[in-house]
């Protein structure tokens, strides 16, 4: 059971990670950014492609990934979100263009092969691959019957620190005050002076930064990339986290992944793995039911 809370921590940041930049764009566009699953996969794939295909240092290619995925955030807003925000268009619009445009970056990953347009991305077209062995270091302990793998506990304080440094920012910075006015009222806000387009476009740098590590971590601590692991492995269960939290709470998405995460293994310690892809569905469809705030949607504004 140790090692199932150890899996369950593990698995729970990734979730944590994902669902902040999830909430961070909810919590101040009140809309659901549908492509954060697809900048997910980006970075992962990005990553692998500049280490595999382009000979470049792992370090550097987490940067750069993590870059191609900030940038990824800049193009969400100012072809997305932006134009419609300005024509007044409904909610439902941004969701579907959101939605159309994570369907062409993940074409444009799986399309990707040698001699290809997008040769430079990604050349496996649909497979699945891991990062060659001894690409970056990870060394195995065994510990009072547990199996410590490096590459699994370096996502566990990677992600909270991520995760407190960005509550920091939030709360006690100039940049926090702004995001959190804008979230608020932002006419109030730009009467003030706030850079309110400003604002936003940094909003969605931060949460496409944030999803591209994620997908960073997922693909190297589970050895599995490919173009779908947005769409198979995260996206539901970010849904999930952040209702469970608290639609627009950073502190609910952290709780809701560690949770997610927790549920997840318990449901297959017993009842076996086949119900572990049901689990975000059953957790969501409950939560919606029972409590639709989430644990922290009471005051969801001040939560921000």
């Amino acid at each position: 059971m140790g090692q199932q809370i150890l899996n369950a921590i593990f698995i729970g940041s990734i979730y944590a990670l994902f669902a902040v930049g999830y909430t961070l764009v909810f919590g101040v566009l009140d809309i659901l950014n549908l492509a954060h699953s697809a900048v997910f996969t980006l970075g992962a794939a990005v990553t692998y492609t500049l280490v595999v295909n382009h000979g470049q240092s792992f370090w550097l290619a987490c940067v750069l990934g993590i870059v191609v995925a900030a940038l990824m955030g800049l193009v969400i807003e100012y072809v997305c979100l932006r134009p419609l925000r300005r024509r007044r268009a409904p909610p439902i619009a941004a969701l579907i263009s959101t939605i159309g445009l994570a369907l062409i970056i993940i074409a444009a990953i799986e399309q990707g092969r040698p001699g290809t347009l997008f040769a430079w991305l990604w050349v496996d077209g649909a497979n699945p691959v891991t990062m060659p062995p001894g690409t970056f270091p990870n060394p195995t302990w065994h510990v009072a019957g547990l199996t410590l793998e490096a590459t699994k506990l370096a996502v566990i304080p990677i992600s909270i620190a991520l995760m407190l440094v960005l509550g920091y920012v939030m709360r006690y910075t100039q940049v926090g005050r702004g995001l959190r006015a804008v979230a608020e009222n932002p006419r109030a806000a730009r009467l003030m002076g706030v850079d309110v387009d400003r604002m936003i476009a940094l909003t969605l740098i931060i949460s496409s930064a944030l999803g591209g590590l994620a997908g960073i971590l997922f693909g190297v601590a589970l050895g599995d990339i490919s173009p779908y692991i947005g769409r198979d492995s995260v996206e539901v269960r970010g849904l999930a986290v952040i209702v469970l939290g608290g639609m627009g709470s950073i502190p609910g998405a952290v709780l809701g992944g560690y949770l997610l995460g927790l549920i997840e293994v318990l449901a297959v310690v017993l009842l076996g793995s086949n119900v572990r892809a049901g689990v975000a569905f059953a957790a969501l469809f409950l939560m919606l039911v029972l409590r639709p705030q989430g644990f922290f949607g009471a005051q969801l504004r001040e939560r921000i």
